[in-house]
């Protein structure tokens, strides 16, 4: 079975109260219908860095957040872990602020994760930005994961991909 790291979108959309912006709004919808349907297909892993970002802001968004991902194996933050997410944060242009996006990266890396799966299309799931990290991955000859979004990883059939 392929493994999963489920990056904070993940939680968050599934979680929300539903979006007024339209895009947003199919992404939630999306991503219950790969909850629903798709993700008993996986082993989903989270990190302690999901857990803290599910922590933080709504107490009440927060438990819902956290509930959703208590029942997956919790990957550690380790040193090799943050080394590597400074040299992903350099390469990637990651502004400070978001340099936890370059920690979920690290992990499904150094984790060997089959797929790290986000709605983050700024920092992680962009065409760029996939490139600059395939490239780095290969000479370094770092375990590379799948960044994908949800609808990217649903099944479908031949008619429904036509």
């Amino acid at each position: 079975m392929e493994s999963v790291y489920v990056e904070t979108t993940i939680p968050s959309y599934l979680t929300s109260r539903l979006s007024r912006d339209i895009v947003i709004a199919a992404q939630q919808q999306i991503t219950r219908e790969w909850w629903d349907g798709t993700r008993s297909d996986f082993l989903l892993y989270v990190s302690e860095a999901v857990l803290d970002e599910c922590r933080a802001g709504d107490q009440e968004l927060a438990q819902r957040r956290l509930g959703v991902v208590t029942e997956f194996p919790v990957l550690r933050i380790t040193n090799e872990v943050i080394k590597l997410a400074e040299t992903y944060v350099q390469l990637l242009e990651i502004p400070e602020r978001a340099k936890v996006d370059a920690v979920h990266l690290s992990v499904a890396v150094i984790y060997e994760i089959d797929y790290l799966l986000t709605w983050n299309c700024k920092h992680l799931a962009h065409g760029g930005i996939r490139t600059k990290i395939h490239r780095y991955n290969r000479k370094q000859e770092l375990h590379e994961p799948m960044i994908v979004t949800p609808l990217e990883l649903m099944g479908g059939t031949d008619d429904e991909m036509e």
